[in-house]
This record gives structure tokens, C-alpha cells and sequence, in this order.
């Protein structure tokens, strides 16, 4: 038998907004963002191992902690205008088929935690990078935050020979 007060506890639950975790970055001016899930660790520049006959948009790699990871520059992969490395940049280090990859952004903003109802598809060609990369636009605070989709950001092949570069 279900009483008011259970029905009253599933009522609220239904109401309550599914939500995303988020980790925040810049790429110039433009904030992107990546599931949390996927993500094993924010690190500063290093020196970097230099690798030839690497596609341009790998930097080389760097060992971290024994681990040995492609930095792949997304400014270069997404045709966006050079920038030296600083003080803020950072390589935000993430999985995705039992490999670690270092994707080198300018900035590394924050965690986020927005609710899925605030994503809404791509616009088809308003954006700095191929909307071929992006699952969505969250609109958060004011502001608008691009959700990139790791699985498109490389195709199979590619990330096969850029995982081939860490052994």
C-alpha cells in the first residue's frame, strides 16, 4: 500500500533536474568543456619529449608519474590561431580506451555542474571549431560553454596511432 507520504518523496524526485559534471577550459576566448568522467587529472607544462613524423597537433610526449602520454595541443587540432604556452596553461589528462591522452588548453576554468535541460544542439556553422566535435551548448551562468565530444574528436585510426606513441 503506498501512502501520501511516498507519493509525496517519488513526486519530488521526479521534479528533481538530472544534472552533468563538467570540467571547464578556454581555448582563446571561448569556454569548452568535457565529462568529468573522462577526465584523470589537471597538470601543468612540462618539458615535452619531441616526436617526429607525429601529427602536427601532437606536441610530444611527457611521462607522468611513469606513465607515458601524447600532449595533443587542441588549439592545433581545432585550427585555431597559435599561442605560446604560460603560466596558465595546463594539459587536462583523460582516458578513453584504456589509454591516457593530454589535451593542452590555455586555461583550465573550473568543475561544473549544470543540468542536462540547459544543453541544446550545436549551431551548424556559428562556432570557432567543426561542429563535428561538439555534442552541445550549455547555457550556464550567462554564459555559453561548448561540450566537446571526445569521441570525435579523433577519429578510431587516429587515436590508435596517437595511443601507439605512449607504447
Amino acid at each position: 500500500m503506498i501512502t501520501k507520504t511516498q507519493t509525496g518523496l517519488s513526486a519530488k524526485a521526479e521534479k528533481r533536474t538530472e544534472t552533468i559534471q563538467l570540467v571547464s577550459f578556454l581555448l582563446g576566448d571561448e569556454e569548452y568543456a568535457i565529462p568529468i568522467s573522462n577526465v584523470q587529472g589537471i597538470n601543468k607544462m612540462s618539458d615535452i619529449t619531441k616526436l617526429p613524423n607525429a601529427f602536427d597537433y601532437v606536441e610530444g610526449i611527457i611521462n607522468l608519474r611513469g606513465s607515458i602520454i601524447p600532449l595533443i595541443n587542441l588549439r592545433k587540432r581545432f585550427s585555431l590561431p597559435p599561442k605560446e604556452f604560460d603560466k596558465t596553461t595546463r594539459f587536462i589528462v583523460i582516458e578513453h580506451n584504456n589509454h591516457l591522452y593530454g589535451f593542452i588548453v590555455d586555461f583550465v576554468n573550473r568543475v561544473l555542474t549544470i543540468p542536462k535541460n540547459t544543453i541544446e544542439p550545436p549551431p551548424p556553422s556559428s562556432l570557432k571549431i567543426d561542429s563535428k566535435y561538439v555534442t552541445g551548448i550549455a547555457k550556464y551562468e550567462n554564459r555559453l560553454i561548448i561540450l566537446l565530444d571526445l569521441t570525435k574528436v579523433f577519429t578510431e585510426e587516429e587515436f590508435t596511432q596517437i595511443s601507439n606513441l605512449n607504447g
